[in-house]
């Protein structure tokens, strides 16, 4: 009977990347459209909304299950994520209306670059004091106008087996402003409920290759678990970070996750 599963679902994978393709190709286009049309004269929450709803059609359109569990996300918090694959932005996008933090290189790539752009994301030079400071300033005064703003302390992606040391350069932003930071659990399982590797972007893996690796695969589902909100009170931004990475790795570790 497995080898029989096995030989279907190789039989429909043709069909299936050509339809999730098609999928993803309309909601790409239907993402510069707004960008380009409605972006101009919509206020920043109402770019965000824009966003949290093309990046939930384009989840789905990827063929992959979003589940989210967990607190609810608090008004004017630093999210603060394990990272496994671009998809993580998308996934903390259609949950909660947040500004992200991320790397230069970003900026440049096809399409999906310049809707971050205009989504507001705050873009950062890895290798820069200056570029570092920069951000952490524009973090915290958007902490301070109440908008959540999402970063990766890890500082790149992972295959999502474990959790990397947590960079706590970015969380001064929310001793700066007052604001909790929130941890943020990220995991990709496969159908049988095991991990997946599917969708981790490491490597010299490219985004087209992210891509075509994630609409190859059989369903994946993608766990967001969102813990409770971290006060900045009395801590470090190290123990901040600390604090943080224990919570991710934590919930990580729950068979549920």
């Amino acid at each position: 009977m497995e080898l029989l599963d096995t030989a279907l679902g190789r039989a429909h994978a043709p069909r299936r990347f050509a339809v999730r393709l098609l999928r993803i190709g309309m909601h790409l286009a239907g993402g510069l459209a707004v960008a380009t049309l409605v972006f101009p004269f919509a206020s920043p929450a109402a770019r965000l909304a824009h966003a949290g709803r093309w990046a939930r059609r384009t989840i789905g359109g990827l063929g992959v299950r979003l589940q989210v569990e967990g607190a609810a996300v608090a008004p004017g918090a630093l999210l603060v994520a394990n990272h496994v694959s671009w998809l993580d932005i998308l996934a903390i996008a259609s949950h909660a209306p947040a500004v992200f933090v991320a790397k230069e290189e970003v900026r440049g790539w096809p399409v999906i670059g310049w809707l971050a752009t205009r989504a507001g994301t705050l873009f950062l030079r890895r290798t820069s004091g200056r570029s570092l400071l920069r951000v952490k300033n524009g973090i915290a005064a958007r902490l301070l106008a109440g908008r959540t703003v999402a970063i990766f302390p890890e500082g790149t992606t992972t295959d999502g087996s474990g959790v990397l040391p947590f960079r706590s350069g970015l969380l001064q932003a929310a001793l700066d402003s007052g604001r909790p930071v929130q941890p943020v659990a990220i995991a990709y399982r496969g159908e049988d409920g095991g991990r997946s590797a599917a969708a981790a972007f490491t490597g010299a893996m490219n985004l087209w290759q992210s891509i075509g690796e994630i609409l190859r695969s059989p369903r994946i589902t993608l766990h967001l678990t969102v813990a409770a909100p971290l006060a900045p009170a009395g801590r470090t931004r190290k123990e901040l970070a600390g604090a943080a990475q224990r919570a991710i790795t934590t919930t990580l570790a729950s068979p549920t996750a």
